[in-house]
């Protein structure tokens, strides 16, 4: 078992992100799409924020334009008033799908990216076994990714993000294809690494409860081109268990982020 390093230092106040006046089109069969349209937001440093809507309305659109996998049609996006132009390691991603390489073993795929950085041997690997420990994975080093559960998979995959002290990290529902009680578990532990790091977090979903239990703030979109339709902030007190999801005030939270995802779910039903 390796030791426990504290990592409390590497907490940042940077990541703060900012988008202004953003809208994404794409040409398709000849005709342009209108993804986004001026889209203004910001996620403050050491936020956990959601972006809640309906399937097709930009939220993975938006995350891809601030990891700069997308270029905007117009409008900019800052991090720490640096304009996005290319992915950078400032930026951390998760994807839905696991995206761990085959050909390595856990504590290689963990520690691929500090390996590049150029970081000695003796001090990722002293990094990266406290991070597998944390997320109950240090005895899985040495397994390749089709040796591991598709949870376990995905606790590599956000530690491997981690692991490079990003001053934000973008998560594209990387919970969705987990069974519901992994899934709540792996909330809960998503939510006490960052408690530690008070990394900027920018999570999408299309579960309004995982949302709610999640974030500081949600934001829920608009269908058509995507848009901004609500800024939501979740007062619940931190940390959060599963208990949460029972109180009084996560229940008035569900009931009203409900009503609000059931009108565009409804006029995107009506456009198909």
């Amino acid at each position: 078992m390796a030791t426990l390093v504290d990592i409390s230092p590497v907490r940042s106040h940077k990541g703060f992100v900012e988008i202004e006046n953003l809208s994404v089109s794409f040409k398709r069969k000849g005709m342009r799409v209108e993804v986004l349209d001026s889209i203004n937001l910001q996620f403050n440093s050491g936020e956990f924020s959601c972006l809640l809507g309906p399937s097709g309305c930009g939220k993975s659109t938006i995350l891809n334009v601030i990891a700069g996998f997308i270029k905007p049609t117009s409008g900019c996006v800052f991090v720490d008033k640096q304009k996005i132009r290319t992915p950078g390691a400032e930026r951390g991603f998760v994807f839905q799908q696991y995206s761990l390489l085959p050909w390595k073993t856990t504590l290689q795929n963990v520690e691929f990216g500090l390996k590049i950085r150029g970081m000695p041997k003796s001090e990722r690997q002293e990094l990266v076994n406290d991070y597998l420990n944390r997320v109950g994975l240090y005895k899985h080093r040495h397994s390749y990714p089709h040796q591991l559960s598709g949870g376990m998979q995905q606790r590599a995959s956000i530690i491997r993000a981690l692991v490079n002290s990003p001053s934000v990290l973008l998560m594209d529902e990387p919970f969705a294809a987990l069974d519901a009680q992994t899934r709540q578990m792996m909330r809960e532990l998503l939510l006490t690494i960052w408690g530690d790091l008070k990394t900027t977090v920018i999570f999408v979903t299309h579960d309004i409860e995982e949302a709610i239990f999640l974030s500081d703030r949600i934001f829920v979109m608009g269908f058509n081109p995507g848009n901004i339709k609500a800024k939501i902030d979740v007062f619940l007190e931190r940390p959060r268990q599963i208990d949460s999801l029972l109180s009084p005030e996560f229940v008035k939270l569900n009931r009203q982020v409900f009503e609000l995802i059931r009108e565009e779910t409804l006029k995107s039903m009506e456009l198909d």
